[in-house]
């Protein structure tokens, strides 16, 4: 398959139009389920919602069970030594290191006896490309500083900061200074403006990175450098990866089969500023530090987020990302899917790359801003009409199988999103307000009621692996913030409806009627100094 890129917007027409609609047709649906079946007949809509129930708990002590899971596993790889576990790889067998070593390790050196190793780490580049618009210093020069500082030598690192020319020459100054102050620390280091109003472009990250990309890809080439030994990561402006992120990921490229057909996700979490932020998106920050937890225990579902990691001939090969949409992370999946026919994988890696919660100038602007976040997640649902349309449309070699399983659980997933808090909450009281004459539409709250009693024992492992993951308290505040980290999570009826389900919804209801996201709209992030002070810039500068 050569063309990969998403439709203009005047050409999206008949199927692709179909898929587009059936998200949130299908939310809306779901959601006037109960009150239909209410009043055709209150027994079936009992049934109907005790069993949906039934099957969110279970999952809930699934998720629970995973949460534990991945902390244990984080907590391993945080522990390992990543450098002598890659000088075991360099010489094709353990070395005389008396650090304890896994036994996958172990398996993986045996495997790559038998079958050749692909590429060796001391082979191995790493590109690292930061994608910035008008981001203060204080927020991308600790970016730097901490690919620097980390366990991997960064004079085997190229830098490349992507930077917006509509940004203005007051970031273009920023981006300079920095590249002035830290390129003799990288074996390069370069700063790309990416123009504005490039034709077939919409205002968004995916055209930034696709452009300084292919200034990487020059460089390479008058280099003489292989793409296949270069390891992308891209990095937003406040993402800070863990020291020991580019030593496994050095790692993870060298003993997996075929790392040009894969992609490397790390875990995020929003922890940097978590003390600063307000109430409700510590709720939510940590909410998502827990998923993206347990994401790592389902790799067969793992997809692009945020900050991955990618080999530069893959890049080439599909002629980097996506220009075209404002999810271009979670799309990138689809697009390195269907650019190798299916045969493509993502790989967790538990070793965090840590960004900033959301948190701008004032309450309200951060209220604001978390849902344009969210919105624009959730906004993944326009990349169902895309799997559609590129595995049952379009020619490819991908198994129709395996299409059709990873576009249901898509489609689920985006309208469980939509969905799902609503009818946890507020189902069970549909049939007896509708109903009120009848025993079992009056019972049905509480027996959810009781069922709920088991799903706070899955809040609290929820809570306990949130605590253990949060980063010390600052200096500044007082040991009373850290009992707020614990009532905090009494908003997370408020964060799920007001942040989650309507966010969904917008997104989807967006998608039915053609309104669609054309631009990227910039988190505003703000930064609280030591001194208690706040440094906020324009995110969307015009």
């Amino acid at each position: 398959m050569t063309d990969l890129e998403i439709p203009f917007e005047r050409d999206r027409k008949g199927h692709y139009r179909f898929f587009e609609i059936l998200p949130g047709a299908l939310s809306y649906t779901v959601l006037l389920l109960p009150v239909i079946l209410s009043i055709i007949n209150p027994d079936i809509a009992v049934a109907a919602i005790l069993f949906y129930l039934l099957i969110f708990f279970v999952r809930s002590v699934g998720y629970s069970v995973r949460a534990i899971a991945g902390y244990r596993t984080m907590k391993h790889h945080m522990a390992l030594d990543w450098r002598v576990l890659c000088d075991d790889l360099e010489i094709g067998q353990e070395s005389a290191s008396a650090i304890s070593r896994p036994k996958w390790h172990a398996a993986n050196l045996a495997r790559l006896q038998e079958m050749g190793a692909v590429i060796k780490p001391s082979q191995l580049v790493h590109a690292v490309v930061i994608a910035t618009v008008n981001e203060s210093r204080e927020v991308l020069e600790p970016t730097l500083q901490s690919v620097i500082d980390g366990d991997y030598d960064a004079k085997n690192m190229i830098l490349v900061i992507a930077y917006e020319g509509r940004a203005g020459e007051e970031a273009e100054t920023r981006v300079l200074e920095l590249l002035n102050l830290y390129k003799s620390q990288f074996k390069h280091m370069i700063a790309v403006k990416h123009p504005a109003n490039i034709p077939g472009e919409l205002i968004g990250k995916g055209g930034n990175i696709t452009f300084a990309g292919r200034e990487l890809q020059k460089y390479l080439a008058a280099e003489k450098i292989d793409p296949a030994c270069v390891a992308v990561t891209t990095l937003d402006a406040d993402n800070r990866p863990d020291k020991r992120y580019f030593t496994a990921l050095t790692y993870m490229y060298c003993v997996v089969p075929d790392p040009i057909r894969a992609s490397f996700q790390p875990l995020p979490m929003f922890t940097n500023n978590i003390w600063d932020a307000p109430t409700l998106m510590r709720v939510i920050a940590t909410g998502n530090n827990l998923y993206y937890i347990v994401s790592t225990q389902r790799p067969h579902l793992a997809r692009n987020f945020s900050a991955h990691a990618q080999s530069m001939q893959a890049l080439i090969d599909m002629d980097f990302w996506s220009v075209r949409t404002i999810v271009e992370d979670g799309h990138h999946f689809w697009r390195s899917y269907f650019r190798y026919d299916g045969d493509y994988r993502v790989y967790p890696i538990s070793i965090p790359i840590y960004q900033d919660a959301v948190l701008a100038d004032g309450y309200i602007r951060t209220l604001k801003a978390q849902f344009i976040q969210l919105r624009r997640w959730t906004y993944g649902a326009s990349d169902i009409a895309y799997i559609a349309s590129k595995g049952f449309f379009s020619p490819n070699k991908a198994s129709k199988y395996d299409v059709t399983i990873k576009l249901l659980r898509t489609l689920e997933g985006h309208v469980t999103w939509a969905t799902g808090t609503l009818l946890v909450y507020f189902a069970a009281f549909v049939p007896s307000l509708i109903n009120p004459d009848s025993i079992t539409s009056q019972l049905l709250p509480l027996t959810v009621s009781r069922l709920q009693r088991f799903g706070i024992a899955g809040l609290l492992v929820s809570l306990y692996v949130c605590l253990v993951t949060l980063p010390p308290r600052p200096a500044r505040y007082k040991r009373h913030r850290s009992i707020f980290m614990l009532t905090q999570w009494l908003f997370l009826p408020v964060t799920s409806v007001a942040y989650g389900s309507l966010a969904a919804f917008n997104s989807q209801t967006r998608l039915m009627f053609k309104r669609y996201l054309s631009k990227f709209d910039v988190t505003e992030k703000a930064v609280v100094t030591e001194a208690g002070k706040t440094i906020s810039t324009d995110a969307n500068p015009e």
